[in-house]
């Protein structure tokens, strides 16, 4: 079901095209309006026209489920066109004053964007900026035509055509739809390997990549499971979680669901050594080694690799230097269909950070990602690993 946000704007009449265009192609839409957009065009419009009830305010008929956590519950898709800079400029922020801005601040839906705006504004420093962080959390825009703007100025900001914007709509009904059946296992965030009772060799991840990569699977239709190192990112919403704290216990929670998986993505940043002979209670300072015995923990991927069967199997690797080298190294020693490389000491692309630099390196060559949020990166590797999964499926 596509809900359809509706802002004020004189292209608000187009919306009513895309409603109908999105019905042809067999969709059932919903049309949230701003009281903005009620101005141009009547709620009993797009009732008309598409056979729902239009969502107009928050305080709309008390007797029912509370109508914003409803539209965002039932929505694949929640596309915004026309969408005015004013409702851009609060998505990014995160404001919630109306139907649609709450519904789109409470739904886990795929969010498509079509701005109309006057050519100037379009170009404000504040709006690339609103635009930007949006794309950065995983948005779609469906870029503003050139042409003549109803205000007479010439430029860029005109509503795309209606064939355009439902084609973009309707591939992400698609992908919201893509993984449907298919079994994933991601892990997620550092290990910590215990020196005494209170002290830990650990590193400095934030889990922020792998809960990314489960969330976005499970807004595909997967059946996700997380195997989550310690962080303190809350759960994503419809992924069964698993909580370790070291290596063991993750090679164990690993090999538990591993046999039941089609898509593995192994993004968890797990120590390599672990102290040979933890103490049980705390080292006094003055007792304490002045050298710890380190021993190697499991090579959990390695592991997974000698019996991939038909899995698609995905690695991280997190270098500071010769990261390609490395990365191609691992794809092959580990029997690996996809590796995520990135240089952590670069600018943006670093442990605990909201951004990434990646490449994703596999048997056939390097594909390289700008900078973006880690959730876009989620984004971009699952439309890679997609086909390879239905590939796998087919044979």
């Amino acid at each position: 079901m596509v809900v359809l946000g509706v802002t004020g704007g004189i292209a608000v009449y187009k919306a009513c095209d895309l409603a109908r265009e999105l019905m042809r192609r067999g969709c059932r839409v919903k049309v949230v309006m701003t009281a903005a957009a009620q101005r141009f065009v009547t709620p009993l419009t797009f009732r008309t026209l598409t056979g729902e009830p239009v969502g107009v305010s928050l305080w709309d008929d008390p007797a029912s489920r509370v109508h914003h956590i409803s539209l965002a519950d039932e929505a694949d898709v929640l596309a915004i066109a026309p969408c005015t800079a004013n409702v851009i400029v609060k998505l990014a922020q995160g404001r919630a004053d109306d139907l649609l801005t709450t519904t789109a601040l409470a739904t886990e839906a795929r969010l498509v964007i079509a701005p109309a705006m006057n050519t100037h504004m379009w170009r404000k420093d504040a709006v690339a900026g609103a635009v930007a962080t949006l794309r950065g959390c995983g948005a779609r825009f469906v870029e503003p035509a050139t042409g003549e703007l109803a205000c007479g100025d010439v430029g860029e900001g005109r509503l795309a055509e209606v064939g355009v914007i439902a084609d973009a709509v309707m591939a992400e009904v698609t992908c919201s739809r893509s993984l449907a059946g298919v079994r994933v296992l991601v892990t997620a965030g550092p290990t910590r390997e215990p020196i005494d009772a209170v002290r830990f060799i650990g590193n400095r991840s934030s889990g922020r990549q792998g809960y990314a990569v489960a969330d976005e699977a499970a807004r595909r239709g997967a059946d996700v499971t997380l195997v989550s190192g310690p962080t303190a990112l809350p759960d994503p919403f419809g992924v069964r979680v698993v909580r370790v704290e070291t290596a063991s216990e993750m090679h164990g929670a690993v090999e538990a669901a591993y046999s039941d998986c089609d898509l593995v993505v192994m993004a968890a940043a797990v120590a390599d050594m672990r102290p040979a002979a933890p103490a049980s209670g705390k080292l006094k300072k003055d007792a304490a080694p002045e050298t710890l015995q380190l021993e190697r923990t499991e090579d959990i991927l390695a592991a997974l690799g000698r019996r991939k069967g038909t899995r698609v199997l995905v690695g991280f690797a997190a270098e500071t230097e010769h990261v390609l080298e490395h990365a191609r190294e691992k794809l092959t020693a580990k029997n690996l269909d996809l590796v995520v490389a990135n240089d952590v000491s670069a600018p943006g692309a670093g442990f605990d950070g909201p951004t990434n630099v990646v490449v994703f390196v596999t048997p056939e060559g390097e594909e390289s990602l700008p900078l973006m949020g880690k959730e876009a990166v989620a984004r971009a590797l699952l439309d890679r690993l997609d086909p390879m999964v239905k590939g796998r499926e087919s044979c």
